[in-house]
């Protein structure tokens, strides 16, 4: 099915479902680094973090009903078959979690951080024409994507230490 291109409202729904999908795929990725690191300050602050995500896939998730525009569960089963499918990805052992595993979970997690901060700044440009959209306290949101983006940060550094410098 091709869209319009002079359907705005079409790409929004599209554009909100895809960041839908990518947040309930975050929270699976989250929550197994979570697993896997226990007893750690990493683990520690994952399980906030999970609750966050959690938090804020709500919000695109009730700005879309709100919107009256429907969520694709096409995306959200794609969402999950992609995250399962990264369990697959070679990580220096033959079976099992390492140091690299731990690393690139987080750049995972840092690139979906990054995209959710785009996300709220995009739709602070629609505020203006949208009053669901205005409704949203997307200062408040883009704050907490900053401080999750600065947080993983600091312990993907500590993952880079531990898995290519080996201290």
């Amino acid at each position: 099915m091709e869209l319009s291109q002079t359907d705005p409202r079409s790409r929004l729904r599209i554009y909100l479902n895809d960041h839908l999908a990518g947040a309930a795929g975050a929270v699976r990725l989250a929550q197994r680094c979570q697993r896997r690191n226990r007893g750690t300050s990493l683990s520690a602050y994952l399980e906030q973090f999970v609750v966050e995500i959690d938090q804020d896939r709500q919000v695109v998730s009730d700005l879309l009903t709100s919107l009256g525009m429907p969520v694709d569960p096409v995306k959200q089963w794609l969402a999950t078959l992609a995250e399962a499918g990264g369990r697959l990805k070679l990580n220096g052992q033959l079976i099992g979690y390492s140091d690299l595993s731990r690393l690139v979970e987080l750049e995972g997690l840092s690139l979906g951080v990054a995209g959710k901060l785009s996300l709220w700044r995009s739709l602070q440009q629609l505020a203006a024409t949208e009053p669901q959209v205005a409704a949203l306290d997307l200062g408040a949101l883009i704050e907490r994507a900053e401080g999750q983006r600065d947080a993983l940060e600091e312990h993907r550094l500590v993952a880079v230490r531990q898995a290519l410098i080996g201290t």
